[in-house]
């Protein structure tokens, strides 16, 4: 009988320290008293006593996992054997992981008209057929994880046609890959109308593309338009082909942060014909990565006509350059004319070529290194040096045409007063959903570029879009702050809180916006109050990270003043939002290309910074 009463009071202890002090409960009425959740909350009091309310929408990411669940998957990650429960892991935990593909449709050799597919894998697709064609018109549409594979599709077919009306269109994390598209085929087409546009992540790949063909015409109408972050690769790209004409019509414009890779492009190729009509244009800090482009190839044709024009900074690496190649003709219209000037390498341009090559910059822009280069057989029509740029052509070109840089997204904190009227960004979460793990799980998985293998083999292979995903988050984890920076990635609540309490103290409070209301489109600003009496403090700002489980990257920099506003609807002047707004007083150790002196006109260190706090985001500041 005494034992019983003593569980009984146990129990009923552990469910009265998952009450918050002002009588509220901190989640479900019904919540396990040993769930992740409730040891989460009794940490959060003990931390930070101060009775301050606890944001819903950081509680609501706190892990899922029952006491049961949390302990067996504990065990599993003492032993290093997660990965043989994955999916179990990723459904029980809420975790991001890429959706296994439905079953193999191998050997699909009949005609095709597909309005709508979603998350397949092709082994076989089309393989030696003869004429006919193939259309995909809404393929992936607007899903959020989209994960679809096409092993060897077209191979070796003959004049046969294939169209993807629209692929993969306004997804989120998008995993596409073709392991060999239309290799060893004889005449025909492949038409991409659409591919990725809108996309916030994607990762997109073609292992082998028309590799071994003769006379199969290939265009991408619009290739990863519109798209924020991820990276792009085509491995072999028409690599002793014969006769094909190639057409990206437009190719990662307005982007943000794509990094592009053409492994084998057109090498070996005879008779090849590559047009680029819009490359990279108005992207920020487009990364492109060209390994042998063209080498070895016999009477072949290269058009960039417009190449990273008004492009914020970035890097262009061009290691093999239509090398060996014979009667080459290759021509840049544009290259690099970029708004802020980025990185641009040449080695082994054009050398080692025989007769008749012909290579043509007919406007070239700054910041360029060319290293082992033909000293015969290149012209420059027009080269823009450093001083024209400063003498006016970034202000008057750059600025009225570059527009990676959203309206709203940076501006003065002179804009911060009752009734003024602004553009608001879209604020809205567009990571995917996913929790947090319990600190105990989280803190025995490996969380280090050194050790990144490991967390391949629990969450994907070695060269799986999840393992670039990680690669991705790590390497920003672990660059080095900037100046008067303190930075950390924090994988459970507990280590967000323990980071704040290590800046500024226990005695805490959690700021956010409200909602996503104003979102692309102008709000009026109402009543606007100043934390600390509106006077410079520091603060410790929250943004999440891609990563299979939550990450927020944390970080702290000084003077800085943190506002609450009131946003208000233009018209009607009631109050839809309560925005959250950081502005950075000390810019000076920015660069000069970041988006803010694009979007505002200054430079670092004349002019403060100011931008609002995004859905799920988070900044933590001092309560008194």
């Amino acid at each position: 009988m005494q034992k019983r009463f003593l569980l009984f009071f146990l129990f009923s202890l552990l469910l009265t320290v998952a009450v918050s002090d002002n009588g509220e409960t901190d989640g479900p009425s019904n919540a396990n008293p040993l769930s992740p959740k409730a040891f989460l909350i009794r940490y959060w009091n003990r931390q930070i006593p101060n009775n301050r309310p606890k944001p819903q929408f950081l509680l609501s990411k706190a892990s899922p996992l029952s006491p049961t669940n949390s302990a067996i998957l504990q065990k599993l990650a003492d032993q290093n054997t997660l990965s043989s429960s994955l999916s179990t892991f990723c459904s029980s935990a809420r975790l991001f992981c890429f959706p296994d593909s439905n079953p193999s449709l191998a050997k699909h050799n009949a005609d095709s008209d597909f309005s709508v597919y979603t998350n397949s894998n092709f082994s076989n697709y089309g393989t030696s057929k003869i004429g006919g064609s193939d259309s995909f018109k809404n393929y992936s549409d607007s899903i959020n994880i989209p994960s679809d594979t096409f092993k060897r599709y077209s191979r070796d077919a003959v004049g046969r046609k294939e169209k993807f009306a629209n692929y993969a269109p306004d997804g989120n994390v998008v995993d596409g890959t073709f392991s060999s598209y239309a290799a060893g085929t004889t005449g025909g087409s492949g038409e991409f109308k659409n591919y990725d546009h809108g996309v916030n992540v994607p990762n997109l790949k073609f292992s082998s593309y028309d590799a071994d063909s003769n006379g199969h015409a290939l265009s991408f109408s619009s290739y990863s338009d519109d798209t924020n972050s991820g990276g792009q690769g085509f491995n072999s790209y028409g690599r002793n082909g014969n006769g094909i004409p190639l057409e990206f019509a437009s190719y990662a414009k307005d982007s943000n942060v794509i990094g592009s890779s053409f492994g084998a492009y057109s090498e070996q190729g005879n008779g090849a014909n590559d047009t680029f009509t819009s490359y990279g244009s108005n992207g920020n800090v487009p990364e492109n990565n060209f390994k042998s482009y063209g080498d070895g190839g016999n009477g072949g044709i290269d058009n960039f006509l417009s190449y990273r024009d008004t492009a914020n900074v970035g890097d262009d690496t061009f290691q093999s350059y239509a090398k060996n190649s014979n009667s080459a003709k290759v021509n840049f219209g544009n290259y690099g004319k970029t708004f802020n000037e980025g990185s641009d390498t040449f080695t082994g341009y054009g050398q080692g070529t025989t007769t008749g090559q012909k290579i043509g910059f007919n406007t070239y822009g700054v910041n360029t290194t060319f290293k082992d280069y033909a000293k015969k057989g290149i012209t420059f029509g027009k080269y823009t040096n450093r001083s024209n740029v400063l003498d006016g052509e970034k202000t008057q070109q750059g600025i009225s045409t570059n527009r990676w840089v959203e309206p709203g997204k940076f501006f003065r904190e002179s804009m911060l007063k009752q009734g003024s009227v602004m553009p608001m960004p879209d604020i809205k979460d567009k990571m995917p959903p996913r929790a947090f793990l319990p600190r105990s799980i989280a803190g025995k998985l490996p969380f280090s570029l050194n050790r990144v293998g490991e967390l391949k083999e629990i969450f994907g292979g070695e060269n799986s879009s999840m393992a670039t995903i990680m690669e991705n988050t790590l390497k920003e984890c672990e660059r080095t702050p900037s100046k008067d920076e303190t930075k950390r990635c924090v994988a459970s609540i507990e280590d967000m809180i323990d980071f704040a309490v290590s800046v500024l103290g226990h005695d805490l409070t959690v700021r956010s916006t409200e909602n996503v209301a104003g979102s692309n489109g102008e709000i009026a600003i109402g009543n606007v109050v100043g934390m600390n009496g509106g006077r410079p403090t520091e603060s410790v700002s929250c943004h999440q990270s891609l990563f299979p489980y939550m990450v927020y990257f944390c970080h702290s920099v000084p003077k800085v003043r943190v506002y609450e506003a009131e946003i208000l609807d233009v018209k009607s002047k009631e109050r839809i939002n309560r925005g959250v707004a950081i502005c950075h007083l000390d810019t000076s150790a920015w660069s000069e290309g970041h988006g803010a002196f694009v979007a505002l006109k200054g430079k670092p260190g004349e002019i403060e910074v100011c931008h609002w706090i995004f859905e799920n985001d988070m900044t933590w500041v001092r309560a008194h």
